[in-house]
């Protein structure tokens, strides 16, 4: 039984690790250019909080530059604009221009029940007014969601929502670093995000709400490679571990370092590869068989969902060998 996947469901994990970058980088466009960014699957140009208010118009004028610079370049990565308010993706419409075809979309901060109709009536707007689809990824890191009275009911009126206009939503992005804001917190290098209940729980929930129908990243990890110890990898590979087990895929980076151990999180091991296969070439009507190594149960109605995962973050990210 051969597998069938239609592209628009392989691209929601291509994103992978998306970079983020301020739009005052003036070495972005080279090095994009010149592929100097190991594992770079998909990059976003901030407007937002990375770029200071008296920053903006710098800002935006120097986005306008890069996208000048790169639009006769091949092999792009994913590009998308982290925009700050719906009013704010509207101008960056008129003010680029054309210049916005590389783009594959843009990336919505605070995004919830408050401004999410005026953020869809832009993206209709700006898909009826482009040469190509416009992608969204919208942030979820609001104080209205991190309320725990609550928030499953708003989750639901958000998906609700959301699912009307699913065909321009790539992924679903969660806001770590803003939900840590708002209780104070922070956690250290040798720490993780699933530590911090609080936190692990709204998370947890995001991903209940959202996972089934749609991609879900992890949140930002912000230590890097800084040349004195391997402390901020070790942590990040444990969190990357966590991520998966808890229904994220991918993960927003700070730092190319990061990149390469997000690219690596994303590739299934063979055995789990070959289960993938054996469950998605099997019959619906059900059954149970022995895995690829012989030390696992597979059961086609209980797994599927689970292989088709595994089965396409494969194809994008390869596979590793199993471990010892």
């Amino acid at each position: 039984m051969e597998i069938l996947i239609d592209e628009s469901e392989i691209i929601p994990y291509k994103v992978g690790g998306l970079l983020y970058t301020p739009a005052t980088n003036t070495t972005i466009a080279d090095k994009i250019k010149n592929h100097t960014i190991n594992c770079l699957t998909s990059i976003v140009f901030c407007l937002e909080d990375s770029i200071g208010d008296a920053e903006l118009p710098e800002a935006e004028k120097n986005l306008r530059e890069i996208l000048v610079s790169l639009k006769n370049t091949t092999d792009l990565p994913l590009m998308f604009i982290r925009v700050r308010t719906p009013s704010h993706m509207e101008h960056l419409f008129e003010y680029i221009g054309e210049n916005l075809s590389i783009i594959t979309g843009f990336v919505l901060p605070k995004f919830d029940m408050s401004n999410i109709d005026d953020y869809f009536e832009i993206v209709e707007y700006i898909n009826r007014n482009s040469q190509n689809k416009k992608y969204i990824m919208p942030i979820i890191e609001s104080r209205m969601i991190a309320k725990s009275c609550n928030r499953l009911a708003e989750l639901e009126k958000l998906k609700s929502r959301m699912d009307s206009m699913k065909k321009y939503i790539l992924n679903v992005r969660v806001g770590g670093n803003d939900f840590l804001n708002i209780y104070g917190l922070r956690r250290n290098v040798t720490q993780n995000i699933y530590q911090i209940g609080i936190v692990r729980n709204i998370l947890v929930d995001i991903a209940s709400v959202f996972s089934n129908d749609y991609v879900v990243s992890g949140a930002v990890w912000e230590y890097y490679d800084n040349g004195s110890n391997d402390k901020w990898a070790k942590g990040l590979t444990a969190e990357l571990e966590l991520d998966r087990l808890n229904g994220f895929i991918g993960k927003t980076s700070i730092h190319p370092s990061q990149l390469p151990l997000i690219w690596e999180s994303l590739q299934p091991t063979k055995s789990d590869f070959e289960d993938a296969e054996i469950i998605l070439r099997w019959s619906d009507k059900g059954g149970v068989k022995g895995s690829s190594d012989g030390r696992r149960m597979n059961e086609v109605k209980t797994h599927r969902n689970w292989a088709r995962n595994t089965y396409i973050l494969g194809k994008i990210y390869g596979i590793k060998e199993n471990p010892q």
